[in-house]
Formats: C-alpha cells, sequence, structure tokens
C-alpha cells in the first residue's frame, strides 16, 4: 500500500473509531438557580463520511460508530455491520456501484449499537441478514435495558460455527472462535480479495471496550488474537471496528498482535496489583497503562473500565 494511500486510510480512522459516550460520560450537571445561565452548548459537529476502496471491489466506509466493511461486484452487494440509521443510510446512497440494487448480504459482527442500530434502515433493500446464533438475544437484552425494543431488527440468517456464501465471483466467509470482546463476534472473510472485518475483536492502539455482562473474556481474547493472525497471510489486509486517529482502522496481521500484548498486559498488571492487596478501587484508578502510550485516549478514557473487568475476571467476581 502507497504511504499516500496509507496516510488516507489513517486519517479517515478516526471517524471509523467514533463509539457513542455513556450517557453518563455526556450528562451535563445543572448549575444552582443563583449560579449565572451556562452559555449555549456548541453544536456537534457534523458526521464526516467517506468510502475507500481497498481490494478487489471490497471496501471499508468511515462515518458514526464501528467500521462497515463493504463488497461491489456486477453480480452482488453485501455489507459487513450498519452503524446507525442516519449513517446507515448515508451508506447506502452513497455506496459506489450500487445504484438501486438491493443489498444482498448484511452481515453484523456482533450486536452492539454502532455496528446494529443501522439495522432498521438497512431491513428494507436488504435480503439476508446474518450473524452469531448468540446475537440476538444479546441484542434484545442491551435493547430493552435501553427501551429501543421498537427500533430493532435482527438477523434472520444465524449460525453458530461458520457460515459461507458465493457473492458474484467473491466469496464470503464467516467464523466464530469463541468469546471475546462479547460472547458473539465473528470474523468475516472476503476470501478471494483476502480482506478481513474483525469488528471490535480489533481496537486498533486504543483502549477497547470489553463487555463482561455481554459475555466478554479477556483471557480467552487472547489467543483468539493469535490464532487469527496464525490463520492468514502476511498481505491479508483487516478491516478493525475501531482505530486510533495515528493507526488508523485498516491494517496487517500484525497489528492483532499489539492489542494481544495490551491484553496480556492488562491481565498481567492487574495480577500483581491483586497480590499485593490493592483494592479495585485503587486499580481502576490508572489513567494510562505502562508500555502503551499509544491506546491513551482524552475521552473516554476506557483504563478504568479494562481494569475493572479484568480485576473482576481474575477474582471470578
Amino acid at each position: 500500500m502507497s504511504s499516500t494511500r496509507r496516510d488516507f486510510i489513517q486519517s479517515s480512522a478516526l471517524l471509523a473509531g467514533g463509539l457513542i459516550l455513556p450517557l453518563a460520560a455526556r450528562a451535563q450537571t445543572s448549575p444552582p438557580a443563583a449560579a449565572p445561565a451556562a452559555a449555549p452548548a456548541a453544536p456537534a459537529a457534523p458526521v464526516v463520511t467517506s468510502f475507500t476502496l481497498l481490494r478487489r471491489n471490497v471496501g471499508f466506509f468511515s462515518g458514526r460508530g464501528g467500521t462497515i466493511g463493504w463488497l461491489v461486484n456486477k453480480d452482488a452487494i453485501a455489507a459487513v455491520d450498519a452503524q446507525f440509521p442516519d449513517t446507515a443510510e448515508r451508506f447506502l446512497s452513497g455506496l459506489p456501484g450500487r445504484a438501486e440494487r438491493k443489498v444482498d448480504l448484511l452481515i453484523n459482527t456482533h450486536h452492539h449499537g454502532d455496528h446494529t442500530a443501522g439495522n432498521f434502515t438497512f431491513k428494507p433493500v436488504t435480503t439476508t441478514i446474518v450473524a452469531h446464533e448468540n446475537v440476538p438475544e444479546l441484542q434484545r437484552g442491551r435493547a430493552e435495558q435501553a427501551k429501543t425494543l421498537d427500533q430493532q431488527v435482527y438477523a434472520d440468517t444465524l449460525f453458530a460455527d461458520s457460515w459461507k456464501r458465493d457473492a458474484g465471483d467473491e466469496i464470503i466467509s464467516a467464523r466464530y472462535y469463541g468469546p471475546a470482546h462479547t460472547k458473539g463476534d465473528i470474523v468475516v472473510t472476503f476470501e478471494k480479495a483476502n480482506v478481513v472485518h474483525l469488528g471490535d475483536l480489533m481496537f486498533n492502539r486504543v483502549y477497547p471496550v470489553i463487555d463482561r455482562p455481554g459475555g466478554a473474556r479477556i483471557q480467552s481474547w487472547i489467543p483468539l488474537l493469535e490464532k487469527v493472525h496464525a490463520e492468514y497471510s502476511a498481505d491479508a489486509l483487516f478491516i478493525f471496528g475501531h482505530g486510533g486517529a495515528r493507526y488508523g482502522a485498516v491494517g496487517t496481521r500484525s497489528d492483532l498482535l499489539v492489542l494481544r500484548d495490551y491484553l496480556t498486559g492488562l491481565l498481567d498488571h492487574t495480577r500483581k496489583q491483586i497480590a499485593a492487596g490493592r483494592p479495585k478501587t485503587e486499580i481502576v484508578a490508572l489513567e494510562n497503562l505502562p508500555g502503551f502510550p499509544d491506546f491513551q485516549q482524552a475521552l473516554p478514557n476506557r483504563l478504568g473500565a479494562n481494569l475493572g473487568v479484568a480485576f473482576d475476571e481474575l477474582t471470578n467476581a
């Protein structure tokens, strides 16, 4: 890949790496009655979207939420993940080569809303929605908590271990390796293009979301990344669910081992703190894990949450 192309991918990946902040992080405290009125909040920055072709009719879309992978050839259209309803609409209207054609396949890598909320927009123009068999239950549980059940569209094609389908002159396959980021994440491969969409199994140089209520397990995530690294060739391109500004949402298999090393370091650090008798409240107060400066974020800094999950997993809390 040329340096110009790499720079473009990296610069656009910050958009692809956007996650919704938890409500508590976005809420603003009302001032006391006697205080001067607060200045009006600045309007939210407009969402910038982009399409980037990678290889052999396969590319990725940056907008708001998890990166969307796409395929367009003369016989088939496919998408991997759906972002939110508004950006899904922009994806569908702007997808190069689509025109008025239906989407043959939409594949959800897992259940989180920044990857599935756009299913609602896709559904009227999509033939088949695919996901791992654990995804609908997890998606429904999240929606019940958020009171958004009426806005959910679930996959109609589910699988336990693996799935495959021809898509024109491409073959798309998906595989489940076990619990990691959640208990429903899959790896999706455009086999002839040798492009792999990892969804949120990969946060590239940014502290990941580790969804313990959704079935996450750090100790399974580490060997999963090693397996995927071993099973793909050195020239495979990987689309990541989210990426830091410097490194981007597209990379190679070597990037997987960086996240592997972070998760290993996270567990090692937490294990040592537990052995030293430090309480969870003190352990989660760390602002940056030594050895991983590229993972630091301004807001939200998810390291505390990562350390909390590691503590709970190691202590079986």
